[in-house]
């Protein structure tokens, strides 16, 4: 379980550490629950993401991210990448607005 790991860092390091971890996970396979307000991280980072609502938490969608792996510095670029963070931050957009009535 990691909450926010990279929320403190700079942004160079913020990507080397997604590298790091992208690379424990390949090696040894292990499951992660990844807690992040990030959406660039969790599209980089995840298989799957899925989006929360405010009080009370809950799962208001979910994204299967089917870009290929290992993930490097340019895969943030990809129109893949960019069209699905645009659609999930839609999404979180349309659910705050909800929440706002």
């Amino acid at each position: 379980m990691l909450d926010e790991p990279c929320g403190a860092l700079d942004a160079f390091t913020r990507e080397d550490l997604w590298d790091v971890l992208q690379t424990m996970w390949m090696e040894e396979g292990f499951t992660t629950v990844l807690v992040t307000h990030d959406l660039r991280e969790a599209v980089y980072l995840a298989d799957t993401v899925h989006v929360m609502s405010a009080r009370p938490g809950k799962i208001v969608a979910t994204y299967r991210v089917d870009l290929p792996r290992p993930r490097n510095p340019e895969t943030p670029f990809l129109s893949e990448f960019t069209d699905l963070v645009h659609t999930m931050r839609e999404r979180i957009r349309k659910e705050r607005a909800v929440a706002a009535l």
